[in-house]
């Protein structure tokens, strides 16, 4: 990326209260609530590190998350907070566009991120216009994108928005640049990821959390998954 451009990092984090409804056969709400506000820390924490980042904008509604991105230096908006996702970071590209600003978008449930995938995904990032994608580990989701200039390409986020979105900055002119890196393609939606992510032992926020239910989740994992393979075989019947 060049020198010249100011880089800011956007981070959309939903409400702790009813954070990841998908893991709700695995974890109680105080247990998913505590899970978010592990992983966002963490995503924070991490991009605090990155020297390449000019500031960090948390796009969020929740007072919890907004103090929570004070203590790590990072500037939280309530803007756009409550439009989704894409909504979010659409709302914050705009704004960065006239800040003269380029972005780079994650999420904050990644808790596998550390600053030097933060950095290679923004070196391989080429001069303006310039589209770089870093997809999630399924090849579907879209975990880290960098646009400059911030609205360089119309964004929609969802679980299989990752070629939508190649597709999308191929019709603005611009040929994307995929970087795929471990750390910012793993992240925690459904039960099958956090049981991955329990068999890491990952000393983070919420690799310690996870590590502290221990064996209890472990069963409930093998009762989910034990119960979807049954499914399947009613389904097949």
């Amino acid at each position: 990326m060049t020198s010249s451009t100011k880089l800011c990092a956007v981070v959309p984090i939903k409400g702790m209260i009813g954070a990841k409804q998908r893991l709700a056969d695995v974890l109680s709400p105080e247990e998913r609530s505590a899970l978010a506000m592990a992983m966002a820390e963490d995503v924070l924490e991490v991009l605090a590190q990155v020297p390449e980042l000019a500031r960090v904008l948390v796009v969020t509604a929740d007072a919890t998350a907004a103090a929570l991105a004070r203590r790590y230096g990072a500037e939280p908006t309530e803007a756009h907070a409550l439009e989704g996702h894409t909504g979010a970071v659409t709302g914050a590209a705009n704004r960065l566009v006239t800040e003269g600003f380029g972005m780079i978008t994650l999420p904050g449930d990644l808790p596998l991120l550390a600053p030097a995938d933060v950095s290679r995904v923004i070196a391989a990032h080429r001069a303006a216009p310039a589209f770089t994608i870093a997809p999630a580990r399924d090849l579907q989701g879209s975990n880290a994108i960098v646009m400059s200039p911030a609205d360089a390409v119309p964004l929609r986020f969802g679980a299989d928005s990752f070629y939508p979105h190649l597709d999308a900055a191929r019709r603005q002119g611009i040929e994307p640049t995929v970087v795929e890196v471990p750390g910012i393609g793993f992240d925690i939606d459904e039960p099958h990821d956090l049981a991955a992510f329990l068999g890491r032992n990952a000393r983070t926020r919420a690799g310690r959390l996870v590590a502290d239910l221990g064996a209890a989740l472990a069963a409930r994992l093998a009762r989910y998954t034990q119960g979807e393979a049954l499914e399947t075989m009613e389904v097949r019947r």
